[in-house]
């Protein structure tokens, strides 16, 4: 069986609707997780399921798993260039202030604040 049968007869064998469920019980994970109140299970609820979220939506509904190599080696690559513009600009766009700008605070509206 060649390499693109083989993929291809392992996408087929991929069960949607499992996965489906799965990513539905890690919303609901990521939804009660803050819930609970305690900082750190917020952070790896929210993270944590975030990254398993995103495997799983790019393994088996973008097919990740059967194009050529390069595609994922792109993929990665755009992800390492967002995390380093990231990592570059967020120290001074998290600043309150600086040399030549301050962060303005908008006071949140009436309408905005649901109780």
């Amino acid at each position: 069986m060649s390499d693109h049968a083989a993929a291809a007869q392992a996408h087929h064998d991929v069960n949607y609707v499992r996965i489906w469920q799965i990513l539905l019980a890690l919303l609901v994970v990521s939804v009660l997780g803050p819930m609970i109140g305690i900082k750190i299970v917020t952070l790896i609820t929210a993270f944590g399921v975030a990254v398993v979220k995103a495997y799983l939506v790019a393994k088996n509904f973008m097919h990740l798993n059967v194009q050529p190599r390069f595609v994922v080696y792109m993929l990665g690559t755009t992800l390492v260039f967002v995390l380093l513009f990231f990592a570059g600009a967020a120290p001074d766009v998290m600043k309150p202030a600086g040399d030549n700008w301050h962060k303005p605070y908008v006071e949140p509206s009436a309408s905005s604040t649901h109780h």
